[in-house]
């Protein structure tokens, strides 16, 4: 249940009201944006939320008890506020989103009225639309330990302990070559072997994409030069020249993280766990019926 300062209150209770839908956006740095679908500026919570960045509520929907409310807001990417760039670098994943009902004519008088995430974002060209989650979608997260022949690690945290600082795990190299297909050919990779970096990470440190990361889909070795193939392509080609940071790959095999890392101690699975063939198997019995031994239930 929501409580309406008395002020709003007053307000919606006459035969005429001048309501606007504000946002504002949080990211994980600490940049807070504003929105409004008013057709004026408006001053909501300390943020100047203004009309031009094109953002609006397209859906909502809500359900009954913790079910994770969901709903729509679109924009186009015009303004330096939404970029291309902070989209596609992932800068607004997660991003915290106040929506506000706010009296235009005096905007003193708002209401918090919903909270949520920036979900998936969908474009098409220069415009775009972002998934907004209801808060209650933290609930279906996986929580505590689950039981898996895979490590459920992520390279390099807390729990793996492996220091990807090491050279041979990472390596900051320029571009050498841009295939027609995405593919990026490197010549400051030779050493390693084709597939050491195949779902590891690749970052953009240079040029108008840096800040841009994509996971590694393959590693290949053809004449002495590596060729990387990103899960998510960029939003443009990347430049020969633009400097990259990769990160080896894990596949999280335990046979993996001792030959590769050198770290089966940390290894956060367990890999003798029975399969399914074992929990599934019963007690047999030899019929001697044959020189086959059949074996019957």
């Amino acid at each position: 249940m929501k409580t309406l300062p008395f002020d709003l209150a007053a307000h919606l209770e006459g035969g005429v009201t001048t309501l606007a839908w504000c946002w504002i956006l949080t990211r994980k740095d600490g940049l807070r944006l504003g929105f409004t679908a008013h057709d004026r500026p408006l001053t909501v919570d300390g943020v100047n939320c203004v009309p031009e960045n094109g953002l609006e509520a397209t859906s909502r929907t809500s359900g009954p008890g913790l079910a994770a409310g969901a709903g729509e807001v679109a924009g186009s990417l015009t303004s330096a506020a939404l970029s291309d760039h902070d989209l596609e670098a992932g800068y607004w994943d997660e991003a915290k989103v106040d929506a506000y009902l706010v009296n235009w004519s005096d905007p003193n008088q708002t209401v918090l009225l919903h909270r949520a995430r920036i979900g998936e974002v969908r474009r098409q060209g220069e415009a775009f639309q972002a998934e907004l989650r209801g808060l209650s979608h933290l609930l279906n997260r996986q929580q505590g330990r689950v039981f898996s022949r895979h490590c459920l690690a992520d390279l390099g945290d807390s729990r793996c302990r492996v220091d990807l600082s090491q050279a041979s795990y990472s390596s900051e190299t320029p571009i050498s070559e841009v295939a027609n297909d995405g593919r990026i050919g490197v010549d400051g990779l030779s050493q390693f072997a084709a597939g050491w970096f195949a779902g590891g990470r690749l970052e953009v440190l240079s040029g108008p994409q840096a800040g841009y990361r994509s996971e590694i889909a393959a590693h290949q070795l053809l004449s002495g030069r590596a060729w990387l193939t990103l899960w998510q392509a960029p939003p443009r080609l990347l430049e020969t020249g633009v400097i990259i940071k990769v990160r080896a790959g894990c596949d999280k095999r335990y046979r993996t993280c001792l030959e590769k890392f050198d770290n089966g101690l940390n290894f956060q699975g367990f890999p003798h766990m029975p399969g399914t063939d074992f929990v599934l198997s019963y007690p047999t019995r030899n019929t001697g019926e044959n020189d086959g031994g059949i074996l019957v239930p």
